[in-house]
């Protein structure tokens, strides 16, 4: 069985904590405060969502970084060998206040985010949504969209799996911030 891990307890990282709860799938989460601040969250979301160190979320098989963009060295810095293991890029490379894409020389954040995290198996995923969108329990049919992208077919299909299983379906290959698919044309009114 595949052990998931969520490092960063923010808006995103818990939002990804309550869909892991909402569908009873077990999973460490973890910040940089200690496991003790997240004891009201661990509370609320019951028994499936577990507090840990970030040196223990580090080692499962899956560990989605939720973490602002420039924290994520400090983030892996103490992971032993990845081995292989799948690394989520839920974060999104922005220039704040402005809230634009970071300038990165023309690279991708997923690159920079996998030199961090060498070994390991880098998808792009669960950054396109706002962390409130996130959150919720899906309208209709209880599912959503979610954008995939990474090199790797097999940690591709993995990382399908687990939103699927979280109730968004996987679409698309552009999750870059500021990318193709979250450019919209605001001044249109059709």
């Amino acid at each position: 069985m595949t052990s998931y891990s969520i490092i960063g307890a923010g808006a995103i990282g818990t939002a990804l904590a309550q869909q892991f709860s909402r569908k009873n799938i077990k999973v460490k989460i973890a910040n940089t405060r200690g496991r003790e601040s997240l004891s009201d969250l661990t509370a609320t979301l019951g028994n499936n969502v577990e507090a840990t160190s970030t040196q223990d979320a580090l080692k499962a098989d899956l560990v989605m970084l939720a973490v602002p963009f420039d924290r994520v060295p400090d983030a892996v810095r103490q992971a032993a060998a990845w081995d292989n293991r799948i690394v989520v890029d839920a974060t999104n490379a922005i220039k704040f206040p402005e809230f634009l894409p970071k300038d990165l020389g023309g690279r991708l954040s997923t690159e920079i985010v996998a030199e961090a995290a060498p070994g390991a198996r880098v998808v792009k995923g669960f950054n396109t949504l706002p962390a409130a969108v996130l959150a919720q329990v899906p309208d209709d049919h209880g599912r959503r969209v979610m954008f995939l992208s990474g090199n790797n077919s097999l940690a591709n299909a993995e990382v399908a799996a687990l939103a699927n299983a979280l109730g968004s379906l996987n679409e698309g290959k552009s999750a870059q911030f500021g990318g193709a698919l979250m450019v919209h044309d605001l001044t249109s009114h059709d």
